[in-house]
């Protein structure tokens, strides 16, 4: 699903395989970004040691693992929306994915309420950042993937919702908007390969995407569009998928990796 800063859908864009709402908005994004910061923030009071402790939806992580890494990329997303502002292009993370990885491992060991009043902090850095923003801003430059501050803007909402669900706190990718649902059926379509033909069809929501390619058995997937969105993003669904090669059962396709 293409986003556009003024809502309209860019020229030559298919309307095959259109999300079930409009295409979001920088000001739409902005706002589900707001919602998701303050839904994450209602949960952070309840934290507990042995609630940190216990494992999150992410193998390996514990939910302390999983707001560590929440508190990182949000303030690693604000600093480049704060540096893009200024004319500058920075890295994502000082030191690259080792220090990513060593900050989330240093940041996880650190006591529950030490924990939640860091990500408290890091949301309240993340909504101040963001609100800086400008309508004539989100074509500025970013470092992070040679992208936007529109861009940087949709990693951080992928990630917080994502990972907000990986928490198992309470929200999970069945409470994933329809608008949500649509950007990351388009984000994650590289996850498909290009010699698989593959469909997606919501049986809840006038939702129907092809991918991969032209040749080969197609396969056909059906089931709740935040199920099948959950399995693209390499999720348990909650509800049960139907996938059907040439009318008859078979397993779900294997998946590349995140693009």
């Amino acid at each position: 699903m293409a986003v556009t800063t003024d809502g309209t859908t860019p020229q030559g864009a298919p309307p095959a395989g259109a999300p079930p709402a409009g295409a979001p908005t920088a000001g739409s994004v902005r706002a589900a970004v707001g919602a998701g910061q303050e839904r994450l923030r209602a949960l952070l009071p309840d934290l507990t040691e042995a609630v940190v402790r216990e494992p999150s939806a992410l193998p390996g992580w514990s939910r302390a693992h999983v707001l560590a890494h929440l508190e990182g990329i949000g303030l690693a997303l604000a600093r480049q929306a704060r540096t893009a502002l200024r004319g500058e292009l920075v890295e994502l993370y000082d030191g690259g994915r080792p220090e990513r990885a060593a900050g989330i491992e240093t940041g996880a060991r650190r006591p529950a309420g030490a924990l939640g009043d860091a990500v408290a902090a890091a949301l309240d850095e993340a909504a101040a950042a963001w609100a800086a923003v400008g309508p004539a801003d989100w074509s500025r430059p970013v470092r992070y993937r040679d992208g936007t501050l529109l861009t940087a803007l949709l990693s951080w909402w992928r990630e917080l919702e994502i990972h907000t669900a990986d928490a198992r706190l309470g929200p999970g990718p069945q409470d994933w908007s329809r608008e949500l649902c649509g950007h990351l059926m388009e984000h994650l379509a590289p996850r498909v390969p290009r010699t698989a033909r593959l469909v997606l069809a919501a049986t809840d929501a006038e939702f129907r995407r092809e991918y991969g390619g032209t040749t080969g058995p197609e396969a056909t997937v059906r089931g709740r569009l935040t199920d099948l969105t959950a399995w693209l993003a390499g999720r348990a669904p909650r509800g049960p998928l139907d996938c059907r090669r040439a009318g008859a059962s078979a397993p779900l396709p294997e998946l590349l990796d995140w693009p």
